[in-house]
């Protein structure tokens, strides 16, 4: 993909079809960059390595407009020169994605439509608050028209297609920045939920979304979905970063009407109270999904909650009033002029779905408003009745992940199932955050935590004891990148995190097996450094990727030449008599490499 140079700004005019095969799908690069970016690397450096990784994963659909390289690597080297200088920034080099309904100065906003397209000529607060924290804007990212979808595919910048598997939806309307994220191609991204949209493409891709209570962070500069409803969201591939750039975008600007001042939430009991649906809301999820979540419930209550069941008909009841009813007249509000103004433009530059549910909220009379207000503050307060004491409402994100074709075929019913454990939090003001909880049939699952307003830090805080600490891997053969058994890392979840090499006291051997692969011995008497490969997996992933190692295959202690000691594969002794000793070459790939 041309990224331009200097400062120019690359808009895309079509969407190329790229060959799915270029598409990884695995999240190659990313812990690396969780790891160096804007901690321990420049801001130049981190900046070039994002274009790289733009370069390197061919999704063209992500982006409505990229910065070109040059610009943004000056403003990188900004940053660097006030680092050096002393200056304190919490964000020094990470590199942000922006969905282009937010506004980022010198960058079109198009919210989806060429049509609608206008030149702002400043930053949103929450961009602007990020860049002085020493953030980099990269670009502007696709998304669901008018930020009217969960799916991802309503825009005429092309559908964004999922991290993992591109025959499956990202989940929008914040699509471009959550797969910009999970891809390693940003640090972090903005987004923005109304009905999900900051949650339900966190799931899909298997990273976190933090849905901030309504008001905390101002919605100036943001083109109104709904605008009492929308939120400015956050997705990163750890908690805590998404939490640190929620919060540095807090505080009212005194432009917006609806920002809020936070209200200090108490520390979390030790053994808080978590509500999960009964059996009957949970039916319905995607296979697999029942039992994944099962599994998250048994890890929080083995941190020390306490679980009760809790019937939310209320809650999925007040859901369906945010399309079922008048409070789409809002939608209409924000953009139906615009829709009406360019009916001859439905089918092209406005998307049929989108505008066909904008639209129709002009028919909605002011009655039914009001009667539909009083029937969801009925329903928001039988919900909160029964949720009682817990401190969150935990729940999968979404229902399922369905693939493009599912979504073509019935894009209306497919996007409310999306939808169907999300659309309540904003009508009923809660703050919510999604997680990654694992992978089902080699996809992401993930779960989310809906709360008061205002209870976003205690959400935060019970969300770590979902995730378990992701654990380090060495791995020096046939499951290096390129090697025939890499995918049961990628299938596990794994993440490539550095090239390394071990300390000089280890010897490889060339194994006898099919697929042909090495095995790693500590020596007592001499040994030598030999070359491998770091990877993360998270806990889950890494327990099912070992207990499937073959004998003569283990894990344990290896030591690094930087002195440090991960666990990593080493080959039982026995296995090692009569192979060949491959230690002079350093390294599998060089042997492998002389052999051929």
């Amino acid at each position: 993909m041309h990224t331009g140079s200097s400062t120019d700004v690359v808009t895309r005019e079509r969407t190329p079809h790229a060959d799915e095969h270029s598409v990884p799908r695995l999240l190659l690069h990313s812990a690396a960059h969780d790891r160096h970016a804007g901690w321990g690397m420049s801001a130049v450096a981190r900046v070039r390595a994002a274009y790289a990784r733009l370069a390197e994963v061919e999704r063209p659909e992500i982006w409505i407009s990229l910065r070109g390289e040059a610009d943004a690597a000056a403003d990188a080297a900004e940053i660097d020169a006030r680092v050096a200088s002393g200056e304190q920034l919490p964000l020094a080099g990470v590199v942000v994605a922006v969905k282009d309904n937010i506004d980022v100065a010198g960058l079109e906003t198009t919210a989806g439509s060429r049509t609608f397209a206008y030149n702002p000529t400043e930053d949103s607060p929450a961009v602007a608050r990020l860049r002085r924290a020493g953030a980099v804007v990269l670009g502007k990212t696709n998304l669901d028209q008018f930020a009217t979808g969960l799916v991802g595919t309503r825009s005429p910048f092309g559908a964004v297609r999922n991290a993992w598997d591109p025959e499956r939806i990202s989940g929008g309307s914040s699509s471009g920045s959550a797969v910009a994220v999970a891809l390693g191609i940003a640090d972090l991204a903005l987004g923005t939920d109304t009905a999900g949209s900051g949650r339900v493409p966190a799931a899909l891709n298997g990273i976190v979304g933090v849905k901030p209570t309504i008001g905390l962070v101002p919605t100036t500069g943001v083109v109104p979905a709904c605008r009492t409803l929308d939120c400015v969201t956050v997705f990163a591939r750890d908690l805590a970063t998404a939490r640190r750039a929620a919060e540095l975008m807090s505080g009212p600007d005194g432009v917006d009407p609806l920002a809020r001042i936070d209200r200090p939430a108490p520390p979390l009991d030790a053994a808080p109270i978590v509500a999960v649906p009964t059996a009957e809301h949970l039916e319905g999820l995607a296979e697999g999904w029942a039992d994944a979540f099962a599994a998250v419930v048994r890890r929080i209550a083995a941190s020390g909650a306490t679980i009760v069941e809790v019937d939310i008909a209320p809650l999925l009841e007040a859901a369906a009033l945010l399309y079922g009813g008048a409070f789409v007249a809002e939608r209409t509000a924000a953009v139906g002029d615009f829709i009406d103004a360019h009916r001859d433009l439905i089918g092209t530059d406005l998307d049929p779905t989108v505008a066909g549910i904008i639209l129709s909220g002009a028919e909605a009379r002011a009655a039914d408003y009001f009667r539909d207000r009083e029937k969801l503050e009925r329903l928001g307060l039988e919900g909160r009745r029964r949720l009682g004491d817990a401190v969150a409402l935990l729940t999968p994100t979404t229902t399922g992940h369905p693939t493009l074709a599912e979504v073509a075929a019935d894009p209306v019913a497919v996007n409310s199932r999306m939808g169907r454990y999300t659309n309540f939090a904003n009508l009923l003001d809660m703050s919510s955050l999604a997680v990654p909880a694992g992978f089902v049939g080699g996809l992401p699952f993930g779960v989310m935590l809906t709360g008061a307003p205002f209870a976003d830090r205690t959400l935060a805080q019970l969300a770590e004891r979902i995730a378990a600490p992701d654990l380090e891997l060495l791995v020096v053969g046939a499951h290096l990148r390129g090697q025939p058994l890499n995918p049961q890392l990628v299938d596990a979840g794994g993440s490539f995190v550095a090239d390394v090499r071990t300390a000089a006291e280890y010897r490889l051997f060339a194994l006898p097996t099919v697929p042909a692969k090495p095995g790693l011995a500590r020596s007592s008497t001499s040994g030598a450094r030999i070359a491998g490969e770091v990877w993360q997996l998270p806990a889950a992933g890494f327990a099912r990727f070992v207990a499937a190692l073959p004998q003569p295959m283990g894990v344990g202690p290896v030591r690094l030449e930087d002195g440090r000691t991960i666990t990593g594969f080493l080959c039982e002794a026995v296995a090692l008599e009569g192979a060949a000793d491959i230690t002079e070459h350093g390294g599998w790939r060089a042997y492998r490499s002389a052999l051929s």
